[in-house]
């Protein structure tokens, strides 16, 4: 079976930052460690005046159809994965098009438009489309364009506030990729749960502490689902695993329950037990809190180990790199991952070409899924082309009474008037409304 997966990413940052242990703590009275450590967060990432995930996702696009050579021609299908989607209707993916066709000569007319939603697992949901796509040999020749571009505001003093986020990441979906080709094997885990949702409403109602069982039940779910098609997960298997990072700190839960479930039965579970004993089995328990709690008391020292300290340095951290600094991006944050693993490995020189990593994508409501990934022999050149770093540092930082004008902006029971604080320059903006009440766009040179 041929490969198929992605050949090429580019990002797009909001344009803006916010410092959340210098300038965010300070206003809402935190110890800084509340974001830095606890949360795992040090800045956050906005669109400026000008920007909204229309632009976000048209410059990622832009940007990565200039360095691949592409024209409208090459592309036969553009998905657009959101949850801060503006038009009941009519699909983000089509403004996007309109977009590009500003710039390029000929049309996206032949392709394929579509938007995806399912929370923050809608990104990896249309990177399975445009895979499935290919593999069933209707594409004839042509890419697909992946994207997902979201603007992750909350509510003015809700607990979800500092993990705020905006940006877009695009993905050239093609046969023969050059950075990952995805497994065909997948995991899944799904309930209908009201953890994080938005009925009419643009900011999330969140029920935090279910959000984070939720999270971690359906993950659970999704790894014994691929398992049972794939083969037991070991712990060293796979060079990274990038999850879903709504923020780092959730991850860190996650990892370790992932940790805890591919040692069960092995040596390193062996190992382990003179110190900590061996893991708790449901049938040695005559009820179920008797043995939640000696699964917490297992975990608690699990935690402490060095061995899962190691496996959680090597496999787990490089993932976060970039999430720490820009937040949570709802349905780019796993992809955005996934480039944080594959940025560290460049940066240590590490030969990943032929090894897999495992992605764990989630989506509050909720659904969580679980596949591999083979590294490309080409995946060193497409990172060395990111400037995602460069990008990150060029962001202009807001101060808190900036923060708030900012906030007001794209709040769209407010969009209160903000003059920009970048100046445009080869990108897409913003332009202002048309006469239905549609947004309008322009390329600035």
């Amino acid at each position: 079976m041929t490969a198929v997966g992605i050949d090429a990413v580019e990002v797009w940052t909001g344009k803006l930052s916010l410092d959340l242990a210098e300038t965010f703590a300070p206003e809402q009275g935190d110890d800084p460690a509340k974001y830095t450590k606890g949360l795992g967060l040090h800045e956050s990432s906005f669109p400026d005046a000008h920007e909204d995930i229309v632009t976000m996702g048209a410059n990622a696009a832009y940007r990565l159809m200039e360095r691949k050579g592409l024209t409208p021609d090459d592309v036969g299908r553009i998905d657009v994965a959101t949850e801060s989607a503006f038009d009941n209707s009519k699909p983000v993916s089509t403004y996007i098009a309109g977009c590009l066709e500003q710039v390029y000569d000929g049309d996206f007319h032949h392709a394929n438009k579509g938007e995806r939603k399912f929370a923050c697992i809608a990104g990896t949901q249309s990177l399975d489309d445009a895979c499935n796509w290919i593999r069933a040999g209707r594409h004839r020749g042509r890419g697909a364009l992946v994207i997902a571009s979201d603007t992750a505001l909350y509510e003015r003093g809700d607990a979800g506030e500092a993990t705020q986020g905006a940006g877009a990441v695009a993905m050239w979906v093609t046969e023969d990729p050059s950075l990952v080709a995805l497994s065909v094997e997948q995991g899944h885990g799904s309930a209908d749960e009201t953890d994080f949702l938005k009925p009419n409403q643009q900011f999330p109602s969140v029920d935090g502490k279910r959000s984070i069982q939720v999270y971690l039940a359906r993950m659970r779910e999704a790894l014994v689902d691929f398992e049972s098609v794939a083969g037991e997960v070991g712990p060293e298997e796979y060079a990274y695993a990038p999850f879903h990072t709504p923020y780092p700190g959730m991850v860190r839960k996650a990892a370790l329950l992932a940790y805890r479930h591919t040692i069960r039965g092995t040596d390193v579970e062996d190992d382990l037990a003179g110190d900590i004993g061996r893991q708790p089995r449901r049938d040695e328990y005559d009820d179920e809190a008797a043995f939640d709690d000696a699964i917490r008391d297992y975990m608690d020292a699990l935690k402490e180990r060095p061995e899962y300290r190691e496996w959680y340095a090597t496999h787990i951290d490089p993932t976060l790199a970039i999430s720490e600094r820009v937040g949570n991006w709802y349905t780019g944050s796993v992809h955005l991952a996934r480039l944080s693993a594959l940025h560290h490995a460049a940066e240590n020189d590490r030969d990943l070409a032929g090894e897999e990593v495992l992605v764990a994508s989630y989506g509050s409501g909720a659904q969580a899924e679980i596949h591999a990934e083979t590294v490309g022999e080409g995946w060193r050149e497409e990172i060395d082309a990111l400037s995602i770093f460069d990008r990150i540092e060029s962001r202009y930082d807001l101060t808190f009474a900036e923060y708030e004008r900012v906030h007001d902006r794209h709040n769209h029971a407010k969009q209160a008037e903000l003059e920009a604080f970048t100046t445009p320059e080869d990108e897409f903006i913003f332009d202002g409304w048309g006469g239905m009440n549609e947004r309008t766009y322009r390329y600035v040179e």
